[in-house]
């Protein structure tokens, strides 16, 4: 199994199968930061995972590897979804709660969770979660994903999004009172 580095050099040289061996390190993780970004927006985070890639592979010959390979790749994705988002802000956000999961997202377990009002209960609060990350502004949406949902560290987080550390405190404690306070609202009887 061939380096990191070794792998960037063969991709810099024109190696696609290099190049191949670097996105299937990383594509899992793209697709859940884009997944979890867009909320509710499939076709958005499916556009910014191939535009993540693309763009690494245009932008490869300038990597100068001053940070981590995906570190640079989070930053790539996080500036697309901050772009899309910038972009749509006067549009309204309406998150597909209930679409079907295909097979291509993964494989599907039984529920072993108790009757129809558990489950019930369950897809309320799933559902309230899913709308309130959707309400969030993207670049509180952000921090949160890349720190309580990727687990990255403050630094890392500071480093993919171009932040001092201390904007990524101050967002991430902003979005969680944001989401405290749209999920007690979601389930106040």
């Amino acid at each position: 199994m061939a380096s990191e580095a070794e792998l960037i050099a063969r991709s810099k040289g024109g190696d696609p199968e290099a190049f191949s061996e670097l996105i299937s390190r990383y594509e899992d993780r793209i697709f859940n930061l884009a997944h979890k970004v867009c909320a509710g927006l499939p076709a958005e985070a499916e556009d910014v995972y191939q535009e993540t890639f693309l763009t690494a592979f245009k932008k490869l010959p300038k990597f100068r590897a001053d940070s981590d390979l995906g570190t640079w790749l989070y930053r790539i994705a996080s500036n697309l979804c901050w772009m899309r988002f910038r972009k749509k802000k006067a549009e309204p956000v309406v998150p597909i709660l209930d679409r079907p999961h295909s097979h291509e997202e993964g494989p599907q377990f039984r529920d072993w969770s108790g009757g129809p009002e558990e489950l019930s209960r369950k897809k309320a609060l799933r559902e309230a979660v899913e709308a309130a990350l959707a309400a969030l502004a993207v670049e509180y949406r952000l921090v949160l994903v890349l720190r309580d949902i990727e687990g990255r560290s403050g630094e890392e987080t500071a480093e993919v999004l171009g932040i001092s550390l201390a904007a990524v405190k101050s967002r991430l404690h902003r979005a969680r009172l944001f989401l405290r306070d749209r999920l007690d609202q979601a389930v106040a009887p």
